[in-house]
């Protein structure tokens, strides 16, 4: 049995839990501050190299430097699941989709509901890009990891692709 490990890393925006073992990355999820400090605190030993490097590139990302990332991701998840989050590495860094036009991409304009669940069950976020999806009105709709952060994250990445503001 492979042993996982966990560590955090301290965004602009709030802190993230990073999971995972010598193989891949199976978590990546914004954690409230107010967690309990036993609930924040790395595993026993040294981290593997892989976690490390997950850090790093989170840290690249928020300089503006990385614009993809190059991790071994694992995140259990039904097939249609499995379906979203890989449409999802498809959306282009400081560029956003609606959720409608997800599920057209899908297949199936019936499916904005199940699509837009499985985004909401990502729980790599950043990595599979869940945040660059957004409502039909161009609104900012759903975010595990707060509308806010969503804001950041589009208009970081909008800066940096386009050198300009975003309208959010």
């Amino acid at each position: 049995m492979t042993t996982s490990y966990t560590t955090y890393y301290q965004s602009p925006i709030g802190k993230i839990k990073i999971s995972g073992n010598d193989t891949y990355i199976s978590e990546m999820v914004f954690v409230e501050e107010s967690e309990p400090a036993s609930m924040l605190e790395a595993g026993h030993g040294p981290l593997p190299h892989l976690l490390r490097e997950a850090t790093e590139q989170l840290i690249q990302y928020f300089q503006g430097v990385r614009r993809v990332f190059d991790l071994p991701v694992n995140q259990t998840g039904t097939l249609f699941q499995q379906k979203v989050w890989q449409e999802l590495m498809n959306i282009s860094y400081g560029r956003t989709i609606s959720y409608l036009e997800m599920s057209h991409r899908l297949g199936n304009p019936k499916v904005i509901r199940p699509a837009a669940s499985a985004n909401g069950k990502n729980n790599l976020c950043i990595i599979i890009p869940c945040h660059r999806v957004i409502g039909s009105n161009q609104e900012l709709v759903g975010y595990t990891g707060g509308l806010w952060r969503k804001k950041s994250l589009l208009s970081l990445e909008n800066k940096i692709a386009n050198g300009v503001q975003t309208l959010f």
